[in-house]
């Protein structure tokens, strides 16, 4: 049986951030556009790893059909929240789990042969420097945001690097596909 991947999939501005100041997310909205490499991957996610700052954020789907639910209502599975704040009545198919390792093995288990997909630069970060994370699937928005939380942020540098597996473009993005080394 194949295990589940783990994959950071993100949409970024041209300038590097994947929200703008305070948490914004309705910069995105103009980019949620038909995306065919997007339609595909969803059915392949089994589980979602979120940290509680992504699970409880800005939703570009705000006062939208979709809002509240993973990619505006194109999904839907088990979510796994990394907090150490877990809320005493959770959403349904919501699990709050207040260690990282643990909640990354039960969102891998409920995987099974499909990937985690992460959400919210710390998991990602933490991801990577756990040795976990084994691609990334990244949207190129054509905006710049100036300030805001960056895709991927260590103090003092770290270098990740990725082999591309492909390059999609749209008329609302362009899909950069990478394989972590």
């Amino acid at each position: 049986m194949a295990k589940a991947k783990v994959l950071y999939s993100v949409t970024m501005s041209v300038d590097g951030f994947i929200t703008g100041p305070g948490g914004d997310m309705q910069w995105i909205r103009p980019y949620l556009g038909p995306n065919p490499e997007v339609n595909e991957l969803v059915p392949r996610i089994g589980s979602i790893l979120v940290g509680r700052r992504s699970h409880d954020g800005d939703d570009p789907y705000k006062g939208e059909p979709g809002e509240g639910q993973a990619f505006g209502g194109g999904w839907d599975g088990p979510i796994f929240v990394v907090t150490h704040r877990p809320l005493a009545d959770p959403e349904p198919g919501v699990t709050y789990v207040d260690d990282f390792a643990k909640a990354l093995a039960a969102a891998k288990e409920a995987a099974g042969d499909k990937y985690v997909n992460v959400i919210g630069a710390n998991i990602a970060k933490q991801c990577i420097e756990a040795g976990e994370l084994d691609e990334v699937f990244l949207l190129y928005a054509p905006a710049m945001l100036g300030d805001g939380t960056r895709l991927f942020d260590h103090p003092g540098g770290h270098t990740v690097r990725l082999e591309r597996i492909s390059v999609t473009e749209t008329a609302m993005a362009t899909s950069l596909w990478f394989k972590v080394i």
